[in-house]
């Protein structure tokens, strides 16, 4: 090997090394290939929901392929008449039945990513900063496990939206219903909180 050939390579070794951390701190600002959120939903239906209104607990999942920009959504919801259902005779305080508990799970795939925030939720203290909003039609919106009578009038849309403030940029879920579930589901967002991952 020639001095001149040596001497390239020492200094192409330098550079390499010189660069490593400066690339290192760029990695950041690439985004992750899959960003993935969960959480938990607590929330009512309005009162003029037939049964209503309901109680909606449960915990959801959302992943969203920043090279496809695509997302994967799912929920397991528990629902149930709540206490204001006595006032109207809906419920009999005494008998847990009367209550009409029952489970919903929901499963939409390949959903869009969109910049409509129309569909989003607005909150006091007011959130701040970026909003991820996914949008598209449920393949699987069951009732006890079987598809829910409003499936049979036709599919239904869902709208997703996270948001947050300066501290936690992604601490909020909103879900809004548009399409046949209404009938059971209503019109308004129901709310959850994002669970931070821990490493």
């Amino acid at each position: 090997m020639s001095r001149i050939t040596r001497l390239f390579f020492a200094i192409f070794a330098a550079l390499n090394l010189a660069a490593l951390p400066t690339a290192h701190s760029q990695l950041p600002w690439f985004p992750q290939p899959i960003q993935h959120f969960a959480g938990i939903l607590n929330d009512y239906t309005p009162s003029n929901i037939k049964g209503g209104p309901w109680e909606v607990r449960g915990k959801w999942t959302l992943d969203i392929n920043n090279a496809t920009q695509h997302a994967d959504f799912t929920a397991v919801l528990t629902m149930e008449t709540s206490d204001y259902g006595v006032t109207t005779g809906v419920v009999d305080p005494t008998n847990t039945a009367t209550r009409s508990a029952h489970t919903h799970n929901i499963v939409m795939t390949g959903a869009s990513l969109s910049n409509d925030t129309s569909h989003c939720s607005s909150y006091s203290p007011a959130t701040s900063g970026p909003v991820i909003v996914v949008t598209g039609p449920a393949q699987i919106l069951t009732g006890n496990g079987s598809p829910a009578p409003f499936q049979s009038m036709g599919d239904s849309t869902l709208w997703i939206c996270l948001a947050g403030g300066t501290q936690i940029p992604y601490s909020n879920l909103s879900l809004q219903f548009v399409g046949p579930a209404t009938v059971h589901f209503g019109t308004q967002f129901f709310h959850g909180v994002v669970v931070p991952e821990h490493h």
